[in-house]
């Protein structure tokens, strides 16, 4: 039985998800980059993993910083809205997975690689399989308040309060409005009140939506 509750009604689930969609088919992904994230790489060690520990991304997109965890010697799961995104991520890493249906998911699979394609409320943690920590990069930034508060409990229940990296950003949210939305660190604790949140890096970004000044947080977050 999937260890969620309903995010949306119906009909407001499905206009979030026709959003995301519409962006990954316009190709307005400004969210991908080419390179790893500067702030995974700088503080992965923080995670303390041992070689081979299986890293949870949700909301994963094609990001490259997939490739990039399994060339440090880990397993990678994640889990996607959008199909496109995953086979894009599986071509450029030229990989053929298998694919099988996980209840309403769809699941992509090759050695050291599990995508979950579909509603990540959908997604439970016998779907998921254990896993050692949670690198959140483009998750709880890209949901509005309203779904953030039912996003952290569920990510907790599928990962059993696993240690994660998690990226936030932060800026006056009354200039413009998000995706990425920003989570200040008060809100950080408060989603995830059986962590400990610390900061490891606060940085200036430019360019974000055209907001100045905007800032980039990494934060350890560690079972409390």
């Amino acid at each position: 039985m999937a260890l969620c509750t309903p995010l949306l009604h119906h009909d407001e689930a499905d206009m979030d998800h026709d959003f995301w969609h519409a962006k990954w088919e316009s190709g307005q992904i400004g969210f991908h980059n080419d390179q790893p994230h500067s702030k995974l790489v700088a503080h992965l060690g923080a995670l303390t993993l041992d070689p081979g520990a299986r890293i949870f991304v949700p909301l994963c997109g094609k990001t490259v910083d997939i490739p990039w965890l399994m060339a440090q010697g880990f397993r990678v799961a994640g889990a996607e809205l959008n199909r496109s995104a995953i086979e894009q991520l599986f071509e450029d890493m030229q990989i053929t997975p298998e694919t099988r249906d996980a209840g309403s998911l769809t699941q992509f699979s090759a050695p050291g690689l599990d995508i979950f394609v579909g509603d990540i409320f959908e997604l439970d943690s016998d779907m998921l399989g254990p896993v050692d920590a949670v690198y959140d990069r483009a998750a709880l930034v890209a949901l509005p308040a309203e779904m953030r508060a039912d996003y952290a409990p569920h990510i907790d229940r599928l990962t059993a309060c696993a240690p994660q990296l998690l990226i936030t950003f932060e800026y006056d949210a009354s200039t413009v409005s998000g995706p990425p939305f920003p989570v200040p660190g008060d809100e950080v604790a408060r989603r995830y009140p059986k962590h400990t949140a610390r900061l490891l890096e606060k940085t200036r970004v430019d360019g974000l939506k055209g907001v100045s000044p905007a800032l980039e947080l990494a934060w350890h977050l560690t079972k409390a």
